[in-house]
């Protein structure tokens, strides 16, 4: 199975010395989303979780410590937008985080360290021309570092509306002259384009990957393994095509602050909800409670039997 450490709130980020401490005792509770008394145990086993899957937009109070997860397979994916504090408060300088996702790649690997520039999206001050040339900026300094970049444009969900009310949706003739010029910029520095939920045939047109950011062949190809998929999680969401993994975080407790998030509703209910967490508890935020039904997870390995075809 795939354990994801990252899409609901940014574990490395802000709690990585919960993960560390969770890995060295073998086991995870995670509060469903949707039914909180419900709470699931995942065993922490190189032997049954395939492939540890991060997501952050700073992996940096990871670094120190990466070799006491060197016993898993890891696929990382790391943020790095060109907002300053106006769209994300409390994300780190971007210089930092560049300096810190190449230590990473360097420790884990090009093909398996993938940068994300998204969301992309477009006003008076992020304009079309801005994006170009942060774009370029970055491929240039990661240019060796990574070969796989994914995108995507603004959703205007329920909750980025609330946060967010001035954004607007992309255009599509905004998209296609960013998506052409990305494109050639992106080739030109050896990295992959991938579109992350959007599959508009003029993406294709330009060379970029629409089948899906977090699917299986791209995990396989950057970890050199093969795996049988069961079909019930071949897709994360609908119009996703991407896998559907095992998330051990908690919405509304990530502390970046970033107005376009859709994990966290508010950002005062994410600093309390943050006050909870206590390193030493088996869960993310708070402790288990005495009518928590808590159950095992019974997946094991979708590792195939087959020889890795990479």
């Amino acid at each position: 199975m795939i354990i994801n450490v990252g899409q609901r709130t940014d574990i490395p980020a802000f709690y990585s010395r919960w993960f560390y401490n969770r890995v060295k005792e073998g086991y995870v509770y995670v509060r469903n989303p949707f039914y909180p008394k419900l709470v699931t145990k995942y065993v922490l086993d190189p032997k049954t979780v395939d492939i540890l899957c991060f997501c952050t937009k700073n992996p940096a109070p990871m670094l120190d410590r990466l070799e006491e997860i060197k016993a898993f397979r890891q696929f990382w994916y790391v943020s790095i937008t060109p907002y300053g504090k106006d769209i994300e408060a409390n994300v780190p300088d971007k210089h930092a985080v560049i300096e810190s996702f190449k230590a990473l790649s360097r420790l884990n690997g090009n093909k398996a360290t993938a940068w994300r520039y998204d969301p992309i999206l477009i006003n008076d001050r992020y304009t079309i021309s801005y994006h170009l040339r942060a774009f370029e900026a970055i491929c240039k300094e990661l240019e060796g570092y990574t070969r796989l970049c994914v995108f995507s444009f603004i959703q205007l969900y329920e909750k980025t509306k609330k946060n967010f009310p001035s954004a607007r949706k992309v255009s599509k003739q905004e998209k296609e002259t960013l998506i052409k010029a990305m494109a050639e910029i992106a080739s030109k520095y050896g990295i992959r384009l991938l579109s992350c939920h959007d599959e508009d045939p003029v993406l294709e047109q330009y060379g970029v990957d629409t089948k899906g950011c977090f699917r299986k062949e791209i995990l396989e190809e950057a970890l050199g393994i093969k795996l049988d998929i069961p079909p019930s999680k071949s897709f994360a969401r609908e119009g996703c095509k991407c896998l559907l993994s095992h998330d051990i975080g908690e919405y509304n407790s990530c502390l970046h602050e970033c107005i376009y998030c859709y994990a966290t509703y508010d950002a005062q209910v994410a600093k309390a909800n943050a006050k909870r967490h206590d390193e030493t508890s088996p869960i993310l935020l708070g402790k288990l409670e005495k009518d928590d039904i808590l159950k095992d997870c019974k997946e094991g390995s979708w590792l195939s039997k087959q020889l890795s075809l990479f």
